[in-house]
């Protein structure tokens, strides 16, 4: 196999030598560049697999070589070398489509791991170009089914996605709720260089102020009442991977601010330790709240907010992409029904879905359907089955749970006593039991899944 190499970009000889040594001792071969010009012309000269470049440079600025490799270099992962402190500086250099970072003085391990992951993105990128045709397509049928949609507005998302994969800069996601936006952090996760290392979601509103540190940074044990036992918490959890820090606006400001230490310094203290351990994480965070409100307002601090949102990924409405409804009413029909069941929408019932304003956005449309099917008749949905005059959206999306009580025929479904009983009376002959219900196969089949009798 071809070794890899690494093009150095630096006018001090100290620190090119550094590299150099470091990167040989990991097998990868290395040329050196003093200024853009150098630089520029062993681009064109070699197949290079990953850049490391100075922000100050003799004849210009490192900026405009990450600038210049996104444009001419695509696949070339570049990585800035910034003083230490100067996050404006990364900040930038990451906006302007660099890999990383890496501050001076250059720590070795992070160095190391920071290269590690270049390369691992290099290998992806050479793989995806030798790929027959087919294999593409199965990649992008792959994709469709992991954010589905056709429309102009779900595919401009899905490129982004696949672009902000190749990079290690946090993102920022934000969108409606109920617009997949987990399954976003999921995609950028699973198509970048972390995707063999863990994706730990984290809801920060559900999580107590008072067991916020512990939960993100773990503790030791005897640290605090109740601390029986050492916690490596979310961080180290995520180590090598990803945290998704779900609803990040909900972080109280005293939690915020201990957050923003562990992004920058790449660091973090447990609860009740002296030492601090190196942590290797990358940040995608989301919310459905304005965070630029939120700063303005002094909810939300400033530096923390221009930290976690170098790259901002907004997620489609429903309502921006009306045309994706049908594709994934089919999908959540298939999902929802057995193989050797086929259940349709009425023209009524479809022309119902595609008017209406899903507040709730996609998972709204997969409950509404949840419930439907199991309230339909003849294997075929019609409007009353959708019940969106009386549906109230805010509880369908929120708390899917009540749909355990959907209405039929103005009586609510029976309770979980009398299903059981009802069942031990047939010796548990489901059908038999569902006519002595009053109810029909398919909605004593849903009962029992809602409860965990199944």
């Amino acid at each position: 196999m071809q070794k890899h190499l690494a093009l150095i970009v630096d006018d001090e000889p100290d620190i090119c030598e550094l590299l150099e040594l470091t990167l040989n001792r990991m097998d990868i071969d290395t040329l050196s560049a003093g200024d853009l010009k150098s630089a520029y012309k062993l681009l064109n000269e070699h197949k290079i697999s990953i850049c490391l470049t100075d922000m100050r440079l003799p004849d210009g600025n490192g900026l405009d070589l990450v600038k210049k490799v996104q444009q001419f270099y695509s696949n070339v992962p570049i990585a800035m070398i910034s003083a230490h402190g100067n996050m404006d500086t990364a900040i930038e250099a990451l906006k302007s489509g660099a890999f990383d970072f890496v501050s001076k003085p250059v720590v070795l391990a992070e160095l190391r791991n920071l290269v590690n992951a270049a390369i691992k993105l290099a290998e992806q990128n050479d793989t995806h170009q030798v790929a027959p045709k087919t294999s593409v397509g199965e990649e992008q049928d792959k994709q469709q089914r992991d954010l589905l949609g056709s429309s102009a507005q779900i595919e401009k998302t899905r490129q982004l996605i696949s672009k902000l994969a190749k990079s290690q800069a946090p993102i920022h996601i934000n969108g409606e709720s109920g617009t997949g936006k987990e399954l976003a952090a999921r995609q950028v996760h699973n198509q970048g260089s972390r995707s063999d290392h863990p994706f730990i979601p984290v809801n920060c509103g559900a999580i107590p102020s008072e067991l916020m540190e512990s939960e993100f940074f773990g503790h030791k044990k005897g640290s605090f009442t109740g601390a029986i036992k050492d916690k490596k918490g979310l961080f180290l959890a995520a180590n090598g991977g990803t945290l998704f820090l779900d609803e990040v606006a909900d972080l109280p400001l005293n939690m915020q601010v201990k957050l923003l230490r562990a992004i920058q310094e790449k660091s973090i203290r447990p609860v009740g330790s002296e030492q601090e351990l190196n942590i290797d994480v990358r940040i995608i965070s989301a919310t459905h709240k304005n965070l630029k409100q939120l700063v303005d307002e002094e909810k939300f601090r400033q530096d923390l907010f221009y930290r976690i949102n170098v790259i901002e990924l907004h997620m489609p409405s429903l309502n921006e992409r009306p045309e994706d409804i049908l594709l994934l009413s089919k999908y959540f029909l298939a999902r929802l029904t057995n193989t050797d069941e086929v259940i349709r929408l009425s023209d009524s019932a479809m022309s119902a879905l595609q008017q209406y304003t899903f507040p709730g956005n996609v998972r709204e449309l997969e409950n509404i359907l949840e419930r439907a099917v199991t309230l339909c008749e003849n294997n075929e949905i019609s409007v009353n089955d959708l019940s969106l005059s009386s549906h109230d959206p805010v509880s369908s999306y929120e708390q899917p749970e009540s749909f355990a009580e959907v209405h039929v025929e103005n009586k609510r479904l029976p309770d979980k006593n009398k299903i059981i009983n009802t069942l031990e009376s047939t010796k548990w002959n489901r059908k038999a039991a569902a006519s002595l219900l009053g109810i029909t196969y398919r909605q004593l089949r849903y009962r029992l899944k809602k409860l965990g009798l199944e």
